[in-house]
């Protein structure tokens, strides 16, 4: 790639992210309308040599104005593929037509460097502490191809759908089996007994975080991270790794032995979750039930959220050729 600075306008200037920029990066992503603690350095970082870095900062008049997380790979760039989700950051103070000014210097900019391509997968809704939805109207001025839509489960808890009598028997059963839930940070018994064994037979793959990595993050961030483990005696049967936002208690990893359906392990740990833990929380989600890009859904497992009056949400995935940045000159009459 070239080595330039490219400017939409002469007050705007959108530049490469480097280590130095790191406290200006995270007190942004902590005051912005569309961010979430997976954007702050210390998270993005963690697995920094598995990616090249192209992550940009929009400055206008030299005060630091948006963010675009993102990596690249030839002559694309995506918002990074690390992290769940992206997109251009914004403050809760940018109106539509200076959010349209910084995502045409972003795009400027990138053709510029000789990226051709830029992909990204936008933070959901729910994450959103403002209205946040410029990206999608500019993308669609862009002429951006969805390419991809995943399907989240997603309960509104200030409208909460009645749980269905199926997964109350499933509490029931983990009563009778006198199970308990202990919340804090013992990953090692979860992942070493559970969720690797698990991944491993199901799908002859690892965890996205290892053991050591999990840790590391929720030392970084133990207001975030959170770990319950459902026990039957002195013996772990299920777990769940819970990912706190400001507004959204996210399911990151589910998993239980097979004695779950005769044990009631999982229906036991999300009730109490969705109706005591995070029951101030505006939204719990419980992730994606997808495969094959998108293409496909595990069924069984849809169905079992659904019963918790979990409803539909979605990630998008959107490519953009840089060059129509050339579409964004002539919005406003």
């Amino acid at each position: 790639m070239k080595n330039t600075t490219a400017k939409s306008t002469p007050e705007i200037q959108v530049r490469k992210y480097t280590p130095q920029d790191r406290s200006a990066w995270d007190n942004f992503i902590n005051q912005a309308k569309n961010a979430t603690f997976l954007f702050q350095r210390r998270f993005m970082e963690y697995h920094s040599d598995r990616f090249e870095d192209l992550s940009l900062l929009v400055l206008k008049n030299n005060k630091l104005v948006a963010l675009l997380p993102a990596n690249c790979s030839g002559d694309i760039c995506y918002s990074h593929q690390g992290l769940s989700y992206g997109g251009l950051v914004l403050t809760k103070k940018a109106k539509f037509k200076e959010s349209l000014d910084y995502f045409k210097a972003v795009l400027t900019f990138l053709a510029a460097e000789g990226i051709s391509i830029l992909q990204l997968k936008l933070l959901p809704k729910i994450y959103h502490s403002l209205p946040a939805e410029e990206l999608e109207y500019l993308l669609f001025l862009t002429e951006a191809k969805c390419v991809r839509t995943d399907i989240s489960s997603t309960i509104d808890l200030n409208s909460p759908i009645k749980i269905q009598s199926n997964r109350l028997e499933g509490v029931k059963k983990a009563q009778k089996n006198r199970l308990t839930i202990e919340e804090g940070t013992n990953f090692e018994v979860f992942w070493n007994e559970i969720l690797i064994p698990n991944l491993q037979e199901r799908h002859g793959a690892l965890p996205v975080h290892s053991l050591d990595e999990i840790t590391q993050l929720t030392n970084y961030f133990p207001e975030n991270i959170v770990q319950f483990n459902v026990f039957k005696g002195d013996k772990i049967v299920a777990g769940a790794t819970i990912f706190e936002t400001e507004q959204v208690a996210h399911v990151q990893y589910i998993s239980a032995n097979a004695q779950k359906q005769q044990l009631g392990s999982l229906d036991f740990l999300f009730h109490e979750l969705i109706t005591q833990r995070y029951r101030h929380k505006r939204y719990f989600d419980f992730g994606i039930s997808n495969t094959n890009q998108g293409k496909n859904v595990n069924e069984g497992l849809l169905y079992w959220k659904e019963c918790f009056g979990a409803r539909s949400t979605v990630h998008q995935f959107y490519s953009i050729e840089t060059s129509k940045y050339s579409n964004l000159e002539n919005v406003f009459i």
